[in-house]
Protein backbone atom coordinates (compact mmCIF):
# COMPACT_ATOMS: atom_id res chain seq x y z
CA UNK A 1 0.00 0.00 0.00
CA UNK A 2 1.14 3.79 -0.85
CA UNK A 3 2.86 5.66 1.57
CA UNK A 4 1.42 9.28 2.92
CA UNK A 5 2.80 12.24 4.16
CA UNK A 6 0.68 13.20 6.40
CA UNK A 7 -2.52 11.25 7.89
CA UNK A 8 -5.57 11.70 10.23
CA UNK A 9 -6.92 9.19 12.45
CA UNK A 10 -10.29 8.37 13.73
CA UNK A 11 -10.95 6.60 16.70
CA UNK A 12 -14.03 5.57 17.44
CA UNK A 13 -13.81 3.06 20.36
CA UNK A 14 -14.16 3.84 23.95
CA UNK A 15 -11.50 5.61 25.95
CA UNK A 16 -10.90 2.93 28.38
CA UNK A 17 -11.05 0.24 25.58
CA UNK A 18 -8.26 2.75 23.71
CA UNK A 19 -5.73 2.57 26.64
CA UNK A 20 -5.78 -1.01 25.58
CA UNK A 21 -5.51 -0.79 22.18
CA UNK A 22 -3.73 2.59 21.26
CA UNK A 23 -0.03 0.74 20.65
CA UNK A 24 -1.24 -1.41 17.93
CA UNK A 25 -3.11 0.92 16.08
CA UNK A 26 -0.18 3.11 16.28
CA UNK A 27 1.66 0.84 14.64
CA UNK A 28 -0.33 -0.02 12.22
CA UNK A 29 -0.88 3.85 11.62
CA UNK A 30 2.72 4.10 11.46
CA UNK A 31 2.68 1.73 8.17
CA UNK A 32 0.90 3.70 6.01
CA UNK A 33 2.07 7.62 7.32
CA UNK A 34 5.45 9.13 7.24
CA UNK A 35 5.66 12.20 8.73
CA UNK A 36 2.63 13.48 10.83
CA UNK A 37 -0.68 11.25 12.34
CA UNK A 38 -3.58 13.72 13.65
CA UNK A 39 -5.44 11.67 16.43
CA UNK A 40 -8.81 12.92 16.29
CA UNK A 41 -11.13 11.32 19.01
CA UNK A 42 -15.28 10.31 18.77
CA UNK A 43 -15.75 7.71 20.77
CA UNK A 44 -19.05 6.01 19.95
CA UNK A 45 -18.95 6.91 16.79
CA UNK A 46 -20.65 4.58 14.00
CA UNK A 47 -19.76 4.95 10.54
CA UNK A 48 -21.43 2.07 9.82
CA UNK A 49 -25.15 3.87 10.16
CA UNK A 50 -27.13 4.53 7.45
CA UNK A 51 -27.34 8.43 8.55
CA UNK A 52 -23.97 9.96 8.06
CA UNK A 53 -22.95 10.80 11.83
CA UNK A 54 -21.98 14.28 12.75
CA UNK A 55 -19.10 15.34 14.86
CA UNK A 56 -19.92 15.95 18.83
CA UNK A 57 -18.59 17.65 21.61
CA UNK A 58 -17.08 15.36 23.84
CA UNK A 59 -15.92 16.10 27.75
CA UNK A 60 -12.62 16.74 29.57
CA UNK A 61 -12.34 13.17 31.26
CA UNK A 62 -10.06 11.84 33.92
CA UNK A 63 -9.85 8.75 31.00
CA UNK A 64 -8.78 11.47 27.88
CA UNK A 65 -6.12 13.11 30.50
CA UNK A 66 -4.65 9.46 30.78
CA UNK A 67 -5.43 8.44 27.03
CA UNK A 68 -2.94 11.40 26.36
CA UNK A 69 -0.47 9.94 28.11
CA UNK A 70 -0.54 7.15 26.63
CA UNK A 71 -0.58 7.83 23.14
CA UNK A 72 2.39 9.80 23.30
CA UNK A 73 4.21 7.58 25.37
CA UNK A 74 3.26 4.24 22.69
CA UNK A 75 4.20 6.91 20.03
CA UNK A 76 7.82 7.49 21.35
CA UNK A 77 8.30 3.48 21.58
CA UNK A 78 6.87 2.67 18.31
CA UNK A 79 7.06 5.14 15.69
CA UNK A 80 9.59 7.80 17.24
CA UNK A 81 9.77 9.06 13.12
CA UNK A 82 6.19 10.58 13.62
CA UNK A 83 4.99 13.85 14.23
CA UNK A 84 2.15 12.44 16.18
CA UNK A 85 -0.44 15.41 17.57
CA UNK A 86 -3.74 14.66 19.36
CA UNK A 87 -6.50 17.36 18.16
CA UNK A 88 -9.10 18.63 20.74
CA UNK A 89 -10.96 20.87 18.89
CA UNK A 90 -14.42 18.77 19.60
CA UNK A 91 -13.05 18.87 23.54
CA UNK A 92 -15.21 20.99 25.72
CA UNK A 93 -15.75 21.68 29.60
CA UNK A 94 -19.30 20.72 30.71
CA UNK A 95 -21.57 22.81 32.48
CA UNK A 96 -23.11 20.88 35.23
CA UNK A 97 -22.10 17.73 33.54
CA UNK A 98 -23.72 18.74 30.26
CA UNK A 99 -22.18 19.70 27.29
CA UNK A 100 -22.75 22.26 24.66
CA UNK A 101 -25.02 21.08 21.66
CA UNK A 102 -23.70 23.32 18.86
CA UNK A 103 -21.29 21.71 16.77
CA UNK A 104 -17.62 21.45 16.87
CA UNK A 105 -16.82 21.95 13.63
CA UNK A 106 -19.03 25.26 12.33
CA UNK A 107 -16.35 24.76 9.00
CA UNK A 108 -13.60 22.25 8.32
CA UNK A 109 -10.64 23.30 10.54
CA UNK A 110 -7.56 23.75 8.95
CA UNK A 111 -4.56 21.56 9.69
CA UNK A 112 -0.65 23.09 9.54
CA UNK A 113 -0.23 19.45 7.27
CA UNK A 114 -3.27 19.01 5.18
CA UNK A 115 -4.17 14.89 5.67
CA UNK A 116 -3.55 12.55 2.80
CA UNK A 117 -5.07 9.61 4.64
CA UNK A 118 -7.95 8.85 7.21
CA UNK A 119 -7.87 5.99 9.13
CA UNK A 120 -9.76 4.89 11.51
CA UNK A 121 -10.07 1.70 14.63
CA UNK A 122 -13.94 1.66 13.53
CA UNK A 123 -14.40 -2.54 13.41
CA UNK A 124 -15.82 -3.97 10.42
CA UNK A 125 -18.31 -6.87 10.95
CA UNK A 126 -19.42 -7.15 7.49
CA UNK A 127 -17.07 -6.98 4.69
CA UNK A 128 -19.76 -5.99 2.54
CA UNK A 129 -19.71 -2.85 3.94
CA UNK A 130 -16.37 -1.35 3.09
CA UNK A 131 -17.01 0.93 0.57
CA UNK A 132 -19.67 2.38 2.83
CA UNK A 133 -17.93 2.61 5.84
CA UNK A 134 -15.03 4.38 4.34
CA UNK A 135 -17.03 7.31 1.88
CA UNK A 136 -18.57 7.72 5.53
CA UNK A 137 -15.38 8.19 6.94
CA UNK A 138 -14.45 10.73 4.49
CA UNK A 139 -17.63 12.40 4.48
CA UNK A 140 -16.92 12.52 8.47
CA UNK A 141 -13.28 14.15 8.15
CA UNK A 142 -14.10 16.13 5.49
CA UNK A 143 -16.54 18.37 7.88
CA UNK A 144 -14.42 18.89 10.22
CA UNK A 145 -10.71 18.97 9.02
CA UNK A 146 -9.32 20.25 5.24
CA UNK A 147 -7.74 17.97 3.71
CA UNK A 148 -6.35 16.70 0.40
CA UNK A 149 -8.96 16.52 -2.83
CA UNK A 150 -7.80 12.87 -3.19
CA UNK A 151 -8.01 11.98 0.62
CA UNK A 152 -7.56 7.85 0.83
CA UNK A 153 -9.44 6.18 3.71
CA UNK A 154 -8.07 2.83 5.31
CA UNK A 155 -9.90 0.43 8.02
CA UNK A 156 -6.94 -0.76 9.97
CA UNK A 157 -7.47 -3.82 11.70
CA UNK A 158 -4.64 -4.25 14.59
CA UNK A 159 -4.11 -7.99 16.23
CA UNK A 160 -5.26 -7.28 19.79
CA UNK A 161 -4.55 -9.50 22.43
CA UNK A 162 -7.64 -9.88 24.67
CA UNK A 163 -6.69 -7.88 27.88
CA UNK A 164 -10.43 -8.14 29.31
CA UNK A 165 -12.61 -10.41 29.41
CA UNK A 166 -16.28 -10.12 29.43
CA UNK A 167 -17.11 -9.18 32.97
CA UNK A 168 -14.35 -6.87 33.46
CA UNK A 169 -15.27 -5.28 30.06
CA UNK A 170 -18.53 -4.78 31.25
CA UNK A 171 -17.70 -3.68 34.35
CA UNK A 172 -14.94 -1.02 32.99
CA UNK A 173 -17.69 -0.03 30.43
CA UNK A 174 -20.39 1.03 33.21
CA UNK A 175 -18.08 3.04 35.37
CA UNK A 176 -19.51 6.60 35.47
CA UNK A 177 -16.85 8.94 33.65
CA UNK A 178 -14.68 10.62 36.31
CA UNK A 179 -14.97 14.88 34.81
CA UNK A 180 -11.72 16.96 34.96
CA UNK A 181 -11.85 20.36 36.52
CA UNK A 182 -10.80 22.92 34.24
CA UNK A 183 -9.62 26.55 34.38
CA UNK A 184 -9.88 29.79 33.09
CA UNK A 185 -6.45 30.48 32.74
CA UNK A 186 -3.41 27.80 32.66
CA UNK A 187 0.40 28.26 32.86
CA UNK A 188 3.40 26.29 31.83
CA UNK A 189 6.64 27.02 31.73
CA UNK A 190 9.74 24.79 30.02
CA UNK A 191 12.32 24.86 27.31
CA UNK A 192 10.49 23.41 24.53
CA UNK A 193 13.10 22.16 22.38
CA UNK A 194 12.63 20.06 19.55
CA UNK A 195 9.00 19.06 20.51
CA UNK A 196 8.90 15.35 21.64
CA UNK A 197 5.94 13.15 23.54
CA UNK A 198 6.97 14.56 26.85
CA UNK A 199 6.20 18.31 25.58
CA UNK A 200 3.02 17.33 23.92
CA UNK A 201 1.47 15.56 26.82
CA UNK A 202 1.94 18.29 28.95
CA UNK A 203 0.84 21.00 26.41
CA UNK A 204 -1.98 18.66 25.62
CA UNK A 205 -3.27 18.33 28.65
CA UNK A 206 -2.67 22.27 29.71
CA UNK A 207 -5.06 22.59 26.55
CA UNK A 208 -7.41 20.43 28.19
CA UNK A 209 -7.77 21.87 31.16
CA UNK A 210 -7.62 25.60 30.00
CA UNK A 211 -11.12 26.76 28.73
CA UNK A 212 -9.89 30.63 27.78
CA UNK A 213 -6.42 31.14 28.11
CA UNK A 214 -2.97 29.41 28.25
CA UNK A 215 0.07 30.55 29.72
CA UNK A 216 3.63 29.48 28.30
CA UNK A 217 7.20 30.77 29.66
CA UNK A 218 9.86 29.60 27.45
CA UNK A 219 13.53 29.68 28.56
CA UNK A 220 15.79 32.20 27.20
CA UNK A 221 19.12 33.14 27.40
CA UNK A 222 19.90 33.24 30.86
CA UNK A 223 17.49 30.27 31.38
CA UNK A 224 19.46 27.63 29.10
CA UNK A 225 23.31 28.57 30.38
CA UNK A 226 23.17 25.13 32.29
CA UNK A 227 21.35 23.00 30.26
CA UNK A 228 22.95 19.87 28.40
CA UNK A 229 24.73 20.77 25.31
CA UNK A 230 23.16 23.90 25.13
CA UNK A 231 24.44 24.97 22.13
CA UNK A 232 22.30 22.19 20.27
CA UNK A 233 19.26 24.11 21.48
CA UNK A 234 16.92 25.35 18.52
CA UNK A 235 16.83 29.40 18.48
CA UNK A 236 14.44 31.07 21.08
CA UNK A 237 12.24 31.97 17.86
CA UNK A 238 12.13 28.98 16.32
CA UNK A 239 11.04 26.83 19.57
CA UNK A 240 8.42 29.46 20.06
CA UNK A 241 7.20 29.10 16.17
CA UNK A 242 6.73 25.41 16.53
CA UNK A 243 4.50 25.70 20.10
CA UNK A 244 2.35 27.91 18.20
CA UNK A 245 2.12 25.91 15.21
CA UNK A 246 1.18 22.79 17.67
CA UNK A 247 -0.92 24.39 19.37
CA UNK A 248 -2.85 26.21 16.66
CA UNK A 249 -3.90 22.14 15.55
CA UNK A 250 -4.49 20.99 19.08
CA UNK A 251 -7.31 23.62 20.29
CA UNK A 252 -7.10 26.80 17.38
CA UNK A 253 -9.73 28.04 19.96
CA UNK A 254 -7.84 28.49 23.09
CA UNK A 255 -5.93 31.99 23.54
CA UNK A 256 -2.35 31.37 23.37
CA UNK A 257 0.18 33.51 24.61
CA UNK A 258 4.20 33.02 25.09
CA UNK A 259 6.59 34.44 26.67
CA UNK A 260 10.20 34.75 27.31
CA UNK A 261 11.27 33.04 30.13
CA UNK A 262 14.60 34.81 31.97
CA UNK A 263 14.09 33.77 35.51
CA UNK A 264 12.43 30.51 37.50
CA UNK A 265 9.22 32.37 37.61
CA UNK A 266 8.34 34.79 35.19
CA UNK A 267 5.09 36.21 34.64
CA UNK A 268 3.76 33.14 36.72
CA UNK A 269 4.01 35.23 39.71
CA UNK A 270 2.28 38.76 39.21
CA UNK A 271 -0.62 37.25 36.74
CA UNK A 272 -3.25 37.97 39.06
CA UNK A 273 -5.74 35.91 36.31
CA UNK A 274 -3.94 32.35 36.39
CA UNK A 275 -5.58 29.39 38.32
CA UNK A 276 -3.64 26.60 37.15
CA UNK A 277 0.00 25.49 36.58
CA UNK A 278 0.88 22.43 35.48
CA UNK A 279 3.82 20.74 36.74
CA UNK A 280 5.46 17.17 36.28
CA UNK A 281 6.92 15.03 39.29
CA UNK A 282 10.33 16.43 38.98
CA UNK A 283 8.86 19.90 38.32
CA UNK A 284 6.75 19.78 41.14
CA UNK A 285 9.18 21.82 43.78
CA UNK A 286 9.03 24.71 41.23
CA UNK A 287 5.31 25.00 41.40
CA UNK A 288 5.62 24.94 44.90
CA UNK A 289 8.24 27.98 44.79
CA UNK A 290 5.60 29.69 42.33
CA UNK A 291 3.02 29.47 44.79
CA UNK A 292 5.50 31.02 47.47
CA UNK A 293 6.08 34.05 45.11
CA UNK A 294 2.54 34.50 44.45
CA UNK A 295 1.53 34.35 48.33
CA UNK A 296 4.50 37.29 49.28
CA UNK A 297 2.91 39.13 45.98
CA UNK A 298 -0.82 39.04 47.63
CA UNK A 299 -1.59 37.31 44.86
CA UNK A 300 -3.64 33.49 45.13
CA UNK A 301 -1.89 30.15 45.24
CA UNK A 302 -2.21 28.06 41.90
CA UNK A 303 -3.68 24.57 41.67
CA UNK A 304 -0.97 22.65 40.79
CA UNK A 305 -1.66 19.93 38.19
CA UNK A 306 0.63 17.09 37.98
CA UNK A 307 1.15 14.98 34.71
CA UNK A 308 3.59 11.58 34.89
CA UNK A 309 7.12 11.84 33.34
CA UNK A 310 7.26 9.77 30.06
CA UNK A 311 9.91 6.98 29.96
CA UNK A 312 12.38 6.34 27.26
CA UNK A 313 12.54 3.09 26.02
CA UNK A 314 15.31 4.23 23.67
CA UNK A 315 17.49 5.66 26.30
CA UNK A 316 21.01 4.77 26.46
CA UNK A 317 23.54 4.93 29.11
CA UNK A 318 24.74 8.62 29.62
CA UNK A 319 20.81 9.40 28.68
CA UNK A 320 18.28 10.05 31.25
CA UNK A 321 15.44 7.41 32.11
CA UNK A 322 12.87 9.98 31.09
CA UNK A 323 11.97 11.50 27.36
CA UNK A 324 14.30 14.61 27.53
CA UNK A 325 15.59 17.46 25.02
CA UNK A 326 18.71 17.02 26.46
CA UNK A 327 18.46 13.06 25.17
CA UNK A 328 17.28 14.15 22.31
CA UNK A 329 20.15 16.51 21.83
CA UNK A 330 23.06 13.70 22.63
CA UNK A 331 21.47 11.68 19.79
CA UNK A 332 22.39 14.52 17.82
CA UNK A 333 26.00 14.02 17.78
CA UNK A 334 27.70 12.63 15.41
CA UNK A 335 25.06 13.25 12.63
CA UNK A 336 24.44 15.48 10.01
CA UNK A 337 23.16 18.77 11.15
CA UNK A 338 23.67 21.08 8.30
CA UNK A 339 24.35 19.11 4.78
CA UNK A 340 27.61 20.98 3.12
CA UNK A 341 27.68 23.31 0.85
CA UNK A 342 29.52 24.58 -1.85
CA UNK A 343 32.18 21.64 -1.96
CA UNK A 344 32.39 21.47 -5.82
CA UNK A 345 35.34 23.29 -6.49
CA UNK A 346 37.34 20.43 -3.98
CA UNK A 347 38.12 16.81 -5.71
CA UNK A 348 35.45 14.40 -4.68
CA UNK A 349 38.26 12.17 -3.03
CA UNK A 350 39.87 12.33 -0.24
CA UNK A 351 37.13 13.80 1.61
CA UNK A 352 38.27 16.16 3.63
CA UNK A 353 37.02 16.77 7.44
CA UNK A 354 37.74 19.88 9.08
CA UNK A 355 37.66 19.32 12.56
CA UNK A 356 38.28 21.97 15.20
CA UNK A 357 37.28 22.80 18.54
CA UNK A 358 38.08 24.90 21.77
CA UNK A 359 40.99 24.36 24.00
CA UNK A 360 40.25 21.15 26.04
CA UNK A 361 37.67 20.16 24.21
CA UNK A 362 39.10 16.59 23.21
CA UNK A 363 39.47 17.41 19.45
CA UNK A 364 42.75 15.86 19.08
CA UNK A 365 41.46 12.59 20.66
CA UNK A 366 38.28 12.38 18.31
CA UNK A 367 41.19 12.98 15.72
CA UNK A 368 43.01 10.08 17.01
CA UNK A 369 39.91 7.82 16.75
CA UNK A 370 39.35 8.92 12.92
CA UNK A 371 43.11 7.87 12.17
CA UNK A 372 42.34 4.73 13.66
CA UNK A 373 39.36 4.06 11.64
CA UNK A 374 41.09 4.63 8.51
CA UNK A 375 41.16 8.37 7.78
CA UNK A 376 44.59 10.20 7.15
CA UNK A 377 45.40 12.95 10.35
CA UNK A 378 46.77 16.00 9.53
CA UNK A 379 48.03 17.72 12.42
CA UNK A 380 48.26 21.51 11.86
CA UNK A 381 49.67 21.89 15.39
CA UNK A 382 52.48 20.31 14.11
CA UNK A 383 52.31 22.12 10.90
CA UNK A 384 52.28 25.80 12.72
CA UNK A 385 55.99 24.36 14.43
CA UNK A 386 57.28 23.65 10.65
CA UNK A 387 56.70 27.03 9.72
CA UNK A 388 58.68 28.23 12.04
CA UNK A 389 61.94 26.51 11.10
CA UNK A 390 64.80 28.53 9.77
CA UNK A 391 64.98 29.42 6.20
CA UNK A 392 61.23 29.36 5.88
CA UNK A 393 59.57 32.28 4.57
CA UNK A 394 57.37 32.40 7.30
CA UNK A 395 60.86 32.21 9.46
CA UNK A 396 61.96 35.22 7.80
CA UNK A 397 59.07 37.43 7.79
CA UNK A 398 58.72 36.90 11.51
CA UNK A 399 61.44 37.95 11.90
CA UNK A 400 61.52 41.10 9.84
CA UNK A 401 58.13 41.87 11.50
CA UNK A 402 58.61 41.86 15.23
CA UNK A 403 62.65 41.95 15.36
CA UNK A 404 65.71 39.88 15.09
CA UNK A 405 65.54 39.44 18.93
CA UNK A 406 63.22 36.69 18.97
CA UNK A 407 65.77 34.22 17.81
CA UNK A 408 67.77 31.82 19.93
CA UNK A 409 71.36 31.00 19.66
CA UNK A 410 70.60 27.81 17.53
CA UNK A 411 68.65 30.07 15.31
CA UNK A 412 65.32 29.16 15.74
CA UNK A 413 62.75 31.58 16.65
CA UNK A 414 61.39 31.88 20.58
CA UNK A 415 58.06 31.39 20.03
CA UNK A 416 57.02 31.73 23.65
CA UNK A 417 58.85 35.36 23.19
CA UNK A 418 57.10 35.76 20.05
CA UNK A 419 54.07 35.17 22.17
CA UNK A 420 54.93 37.50 25.21
CA UNK A 421 54.82 40.61 22.07
CA UNK A 422 51.61 39.63 20.20
CA UNK A 423 49.55 38.82 24.07
CA UNK A 424 46.80 41.13 24.25
CA UNK A 425 47.32 43.12 21.05
CA UNK A 426 45.31 41.87 18.79
CA UNK A 427 47.00 44.53 15.62
CA UNK A 428 49.84 42.47 16.06
CA UNK A 429 48.57 39.06 16.74
CA UNK A 430 46.74 39.66 13.41
CA UNK A 431 50.10 40.74 11.66
CA UNK A 432 51.39 37.25 12.51
CA UNK A 433 48.43 35.06 11.70
CA UNK A 434 48.86 36.98 8.28
CA UNK A 435 51.80 35.76 8.12
CA UNK A 436 51.47 32.00 9.48
CA UNK A 437 47.88 30.73 8.63
CA UNK A 438 48.73 31.33 4.74
CA UNK A 439 52.05 29.26 5.30
CA UNK A 440 50.08 26.49 7.15
CA UNK A 441 47.10 25.88 4.41
CA UNK A 442 49.93 25.63 2.20
CA UNK A 443 51.41 22.38 4.17
CA UNK A 444 47.92 21.06 4.39
CA UNK A 445 47.18 21.14 0.99
CA UNK A 446 50.33 19.47 0.18
CA UNK A 447 49.33 17.01 2.55
CA UNK A 448 45.63 16.78 1.10
CA UNK A 449 47.19 16.15 -2.25
CA UNK A 450 49.63 13.91 -1.30
CA UNK A 451 46.88 11.71 0.37
CA UNK A 452 44.53 11.70 -3.10
CA UNK A 453 47.90 10.21 -4.90
CA UNK A 454 48.47 7.49 -2.26
CA UNK A 455 44.41 6.71 -3.09
CA UNK A 456 43.28 7.30 0.91
CA UNK A 457 39.65 7.95 0.96
CA UNK A 458 39.22 10.02 4.18
CA UNK A 459 41.56 13.59 5.28
CA UNK A 460 40.84 14.99 8.79
CA UNK A 461 42.45 18.59 8.96
CA UNK A 462 43.04 18.79 12.96
CA UNK A 463 42.97 22.47 13.26
CA UNK A 464 42.03 24.40 16.49
CA UNK A 465 41.88 27.54 13.88
CA UNK A 466 39.97 25.98 11.52
CA UNK A 467 37.43 28.61 11.48
CA UNK A 468 39.17 31.81 12.52
CA UNK A 469 41.49 31.46 9.42
CA UNK A 470 39.14 30.61 7.27
CA UNK A 471 40.14 27.09 5.83
CA UNK A 472 36.95 26.05 5.33
CA UNK A 473 37.28 25.97 1.88
CA UNK A 474 39.76 23.02 1.71
CA UNK A 475 36.93 21.11 3.59
CA UNK A 476 34.14 19.44 2.42
CA UNK A 477 32.63 19.50 6.22
CA UNK A 478 33.22 20.95 9.26
CA UNK A 479 33.31 19.10 12.64
CA UNK A 480 33.46 20.77 16.32
CA UNK A 481 33.92 19.22 19.50
CA UNK A 482 32.35 20.74 22.51
CA UNK A 483 32.51 20.62 26.50
CA UNK A 484 31.00 22.86 28.93
CA UNK A 485 33.67 25.95 29.78
CA UNK A 486 33.43 24.72 33.15
CA UNK A 487 35.15 21.28 32.17
CA UNK A 488 37.29 22.80 29.58
CA UNK A 489 38.69 24.83 32.10
CA UNK A 490 39.75 21.84 34.74
CA UNK A 491 41.05 20.09 31.87
CA UNK A 492 43.30 22.68 30.60
CA UNK A 493 44.69 23.19 33.99
CA UNK A 494 45.20 19.80 35.10
CA UNK A 495 46.89 19.27 31.45
CA UNK A 496 48.92 22.21 31.29
CA UNK A 497 49.27 23.58 35.36
CA UNK A 498 48.30 26.27 34.54
CA UNK A 499 45.61 28.45 36.74
CA UNK A 500 42.14 28.14 36.38
CA UNK A 501 41.84 32.27 35.54
CA UNK A 502 44.72 31.69 33.40
CA UNK A 503 42.81 28.87 31.43
CA UNK A 504 39.44 30.99 31.26
CA UNK A 505 41.50 33.73 29.63
CA UNK A 506 42.33 31.41 27.11
CA UNK A 507 38.76 29.70 26.24
CA UNK A 508 37.50 33.67 26.24
CA UNK A 509 40.30 34.09 23.19
CA UNK A 510 38.66 31.72 21.35
CA UNK A 511 35.90 31.17 19.66
CA UNK A 512 32.70 29.89 21.33
CA UNK A 513 31.51 26.85 21.30
CA UNK A 514 28.01 28.54 20.24
CA UNK A 515 29.62 30.52 17.17
CA UNK A 516 31.44 27.18 16.15
CA UNK A 517 28.59 25.24 16.51
CA UNK A 518 26.64 27.81 14.01
CA UNK A 519 29.16 26.65 11.13
CA UNK A 520 29.15 23.15 12.04
CA UNK A 521 27.90 20.10 9.49
CA UNK A 522 28.46 17.42 12.70
CA UNK A 523 28.88 18.11 16.40
CA UNK A 524 30.92 15.83 18.95
CA UNK A 525 31.50 15.87 22.21
CA UNK A 526 33.79 14.23 24.89
CA UNK A 527 32.11 15.26 27.33
CA UNK A 528 31.43 11.34 29.00
CA UNK A 529 33.52 8.26 29.36
CA UNK A 530 36.27 7.22 26.62
CA UNK A 531 33.95 4.16 25.65
CA UNK A 532 31.15 6.58 24.80
CA UNK A 533 33.23 9.18 22.61
CA UNK A 534 34.45 5.91 20.65
CA UNK A 535 30.89 5.31 19.78
CA UNK A 536 29.90 8.56 19.14
CA UNK A 537 32.82 8.82 16.73
CA UNK A 538 32.35 5.24 15.12
CA UNK A 539 28.92 6.41 14.21
CA UNK A 540 30.10 9.67 12.85
CA UNK A 541 32.26 7.58 10.43
CA UNK A 542 29.40 5.14 9.32
CA UNK A 543 27.06 7.71 9.08
CA UNK A 544 30.22 9.91 6.42
CA UNK A 545 30.96 6.55 4.77
CA UNK A 546 27.39 6.18 3.49
CA UNK A 547 27.48 9.85 2.72
CA UNK A 548 30.60 9.54 0.53
CA UNK A 549 28.77 6.60 -0.99
CA UNK A 550 25.84 8.68 -2.00
CA UNK A 551 28.26 11.22 -3.91
CA UNK A 552 29.51 8.51 -5.84
CA UNK A 553 26.26 7.46 -7.69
Amino acid sequence: MSMFSTGILVLTSPLHTLQLRIAPVLSSAAQLVERTLYVHLHPGLNLGSSTQPRPVFIPPVVDLSSFISRVYSNAADICGHLDVRVLLTNVCATNGGQTIANCPFPTPQCLSHSPEVVLTDFPLHDPGQSHQVTQCLQRYTGHCYVCSPSLSSVLLHPQLVKFLDKEEALETAERKAEFLHTYNDVVVGGTFDRLHGAHKTLLNISCLLANRRFLIGVCDQAMLKKKMLKELIEPYALRVEKLQEFLRDVKPSIQVEIVPLEDPYGISVVDPLLQCIVVSEETRKGGEAVNKKRIENGLSALVLHEIQLLKDSHHSETEEEKISSSSLRSRLLGTLLTPPTDTAHLPPLPYVIGLTGGSGSGKSSIARHLEALGAVRIDCDKLGHEVYRPGTAAYHRVLEEFGPDLMNEDKTINRRALGRKVFGNKERLKALTDIVWPEIALLVKDKIRQAREDGKQVCVVDAAVLLEAGWTDMVHEVWVTIIPDEEAVTRITERDGVSSEDALRRLQSQWSNAKQVERANVVLSTLWEPQVTQKQVLKAWNLLQKRIQQRGR
